[in-house]
This record gives structure tokens, sequence and C-alpha cells, in this order.
């Protein structure tokens, strides 16, 4: 299967990604994010990339558009301030 060219929308920004399913591209792009929180030892910007975190992301294929819900959860907070968030993703049926 070849990759497809998407593109992430998270209200704020669109980034254009190559991948291969819509929500595949989706959990990549939050690893990502979520890979930043996890880098960051400082509470503060812990806090402010908490805070900025996706709520809801849009990928847009070619012909196709799905939007997913994120719930973000803090799952601990001991050693590394940002060393424990996970998330889900819901699909939003249009």
């Amino acid at each position: 299967m070849a990759k497809r060219n998407f593109t992430i929308d998270i209200g704020k920004e669109k980034i254009l990604v190559e991948g291969h399913q819509p929500k595949n591209v989706a959990i990549k792009y939050l690893m990502k994010r979520r890979r930043s929180l996890l880098m960051t030892r400082d509470k503060k910007k812990v806090e402010a990339l908490y805070r900025d975190r996706p709520i809801r992301i849009t990928i847009a294929g070619a012909r196709l558009t799905k939007t997913y819900l994120i719930k973000w959860e803090r799952v601990g907070t001991s050693e590394f301030q940002g060393s424990r968030f996970t998330f889900e993703l819901e699909e939003v049926n249009k």
C-alpha cells in the first residue's frame, strides 16, 4: 500500500504529511506531541504544552475527511513532570 498525502488540521495550524490511513496519521502526530511532554522536565513548560494540546483533530485526504476527538489523561505526576500523558481517539461521525 502506497503512502498518500494528508492534511492535519488542529485548529491553529495545518500540517501536510504522508501516511497510509487517517487514524494512523493522527496517532503518529499525537505521539510526537506526547513525546514533547515526555522529554520536558520543566513543570512550567509541561503545563504550557498540556494547556495547548489539541482536543479535536481533522485528517483530510484527497477524497476522505475524518475528525477525531482526543481525550487526554494525566496518569501520574511523580519523577518526571510530563512522564505519563495518555490519550484516546474517538471518531466523530458526520
